[in-house]
C-alpha cells in the first residue's frame, strides 16, 4: 500500500471557472438584495412618519378643491385612503434613495466612459419624473377640477368620494411623470445613433398628431382642458429633447 506523503500544493489553474462565476454571482445578487433592503426600511420609516401626520398630507392634495365636499362610501374608506397617501409618499421620497442605491450598485462594473453615459441619464430620469409630478400638481389638476366643478354645477351639486379623488390623482400623477421621460428616450436614440436630432425635426407635424392622442389617452379625465395642457406639455418637451441633441453634437 503507498502512502502519499507530498504536501498538498494549491494549483488556481484547477479552479473550475463555472462554480467562480456562480460565486461572484450570488455574491452580486447578496449585495442587491441588502441594497433594496436599505432602501425598504427607509420607504416604510418614511411611511410611518407621513401617516402619523397624514392629514397634512391631505389638505396639500385637496388645496384646489376646496369647495369640494368630500363623502365616504364604505365604512373604513377614508383611512384606507390615508394608507394609500402615506404608501405613496413614502415611495415618492425615498426615490433619491432607490436611484443612489442602484448607482452604487452598478458603479464598480463601469468603465469612464459608461458612468458618463449612464450616470447622467439616471439623475436626468429622476429630475424629469419629480417635475412631471409637480406639473400634474401645479398645472394639469387643477385645470381638471375646475372644469368638473363647473361644468353642470347649476344642475348637480359636487359631492366626491375621497377615495376616487385620490385615485384620479395617484395616476395623473403616475402618467405626467412617464411622460416627462420623453427627452430622456430621446438622448438615448441619439446618443446610440438611432436617429438624430434632424430627424427628429423633420416628424414634428406627426409628434403633434401623437402627442393630442397620446393626451387624451393617458389623461384619466374626459375635460379637453387638461387633454390639452399634457398635449402641449408632450409637444414641449419633445422639442426640448431636440435642443439638448443639438447642444450635446456642438
Amino acid at each position: 500500500m503507498r502512502v502519499i506523503t507530498e504536501p498538498f500544493r494549491f494549483n488556481p489553474k484547477k479552479i473550475n471557472t463555472t462554480e467562480t462565476l456562480i460565486i461572484g454571482f450570488s455574491e452580486h445578487i447578496e449585495e442587491l438584495k441588502q441594497r433594496i433592503y436599505q432602501s425598504l426600511i427607509v420607504s416604510l420609516f418614511l411611511m410611518v412618519i407621513f401617516f402619523i401626520d397624514v392629514s397634512w398630507w391631505v389638505d396639500i392634495l385637496t388645496s384646489s378643491v376646496k369647495m369640494i365636499k368630500f363623502i365616504q362610501l364604505a365604512p373604513g374608506e377614508y383611512f384606507i385612503s390615508t394608507l394609500k397617501i402615506s404608501i405613496y409618499a413614502g415611495l415618492f421620497f425615498s426615490l433619491p434613495i432607490f436611484i443612489n442605491q442602484i448607482i452604487l450598485f452598478i458603479l464598480p462594473g463601469l468603465n469612464e466612459s459608461e458612468k458618463r453615459f449612464i450616470l447622467p441619464l439616471l439623475i436626468l430620469s429622476t429630475i424629469l419624473f419629480i417635475s412631471g409630478i409637480f406639473f400634474s400638481y401645479k398645472i394639469l389638476i387643477p385645470a381638471a377640477l375646475v372644469f368638473f366643478v363647473q361644468y353642470g354645477s347649476d344642475f348637480v351639486e359636487p359631492l366626491w368620494s375621497f377615495d376616487e379623488y385620490l385615485n384620479f390623482v395617484a395616476l395623473l400623477f403616475f402618467t405626467t411623470g412617464l411622460t416627462f421621460q420623453i427627452p430622456l428616450v430621446q438622448i438615448i436614440l441619439g446618443l446610440t445613433n438611432v436617429s438624430s436630432s434632424i430627424q427628429m425635426l423633420k416628424i414634428w407635424k406627426y409628434v403633434i398628431v401623437g402627442a393630442t392622442i397620446v393626451g387624451a389617452i393617458l389623461t384619466p379625465s374626459t375635460d379637453p382642458i387638461t387633454q390639452l395642457c399634457l398635449s402641449f406639455a408632450i409637444i414641449l418637451l419633445y422639442f426640448v429633447g431636440i435642443l439638448i441633441l443639438k447642444l450635446y453634437n456642438k
